[in-house]
């Protein structure tokens, strides 16, 4: 077990608390104007599943569980779950829908994620940080709208909706953030 600060715990961390293990699902970092900054974080116990709340102050000790952080690419989902292979010697991981969580929205068939191991059973995913999605659905532009730094809302080819610049329109790719849904940038391709 490795000990860090609780601020420096993120999505996806494996950590140890009271001796078991916990997927962290989310983490957030409070800095109020008075009082000491707290990590609010919400994470998940693999042994049952059960979904925990936890709040440290951002300089307090957490234990990190040691897992193997390895590049799996993305091959197809079915009843069983989502299966990964491993590139480098080629063996297969499912990974179940519940570790798979909201994230599944943005799985596309060879993408390269990153599966965190812990002798042999995947516990969490980690997705790449941008992916390109087209927008399938968008409201139209306003005249002088484009002016101020307004964003409009658009359904992506992924079901998800986000909000985007005025100036792109349906049919267009955009680099959208993983970790929060929003939109980056016009894809370059």
């Amino acid at each position: 077990m490795v000990k860090v600060i609780a601020s420096s715990v993120r999505k996806g961390n494996v950590i140890d608390v009271d001796g078991k293990l916990y997927v962290v699902l989310t983490a957030e970092n409070f800095h109020p104007g008075k009082g000491t900054p707290v990590t609010q974080v919400n994470m998940r116990r693999i042994v049952d599943g059960v979904k925990v709340s936890e709040r440290w102050r951002t300089t307090e000790q957490v234990e990190r569980a040691f897992v193997e952080d390895v590049n799996h690419q993305f091959l197809y989902e079915d009843g069983e779950g989502f299966h990964f292979m491993n590139p480098e010697n080629y063996d297969q991981v499912v990974v179940d829908v519940e570790t798979m969580g909201d994230q599944k929205a943005y799985l596309q068939e060879g993408m390269v994620c990153i599966l965190s191991m812990h002798e042999g059973i995947a516990l969490a995913l980690q997705l790449p940080r941008h992916v390109t999605l087209e927008i399938t659905e968008t409201e139209p532009v306003v005249k002088g709208q484009t002016a101020s730094s307004s964003y409009k809302p658009a359904m992506l080819s992924n079901g998800i909706r986000t909000m985007v610049p005025p100036h792109v329109d349906a049919g267009i790719r955009v680099v959208i953030a993983t970790e929060d849904n929003s939109y980056v940038e016009r894809a370059k391709n």
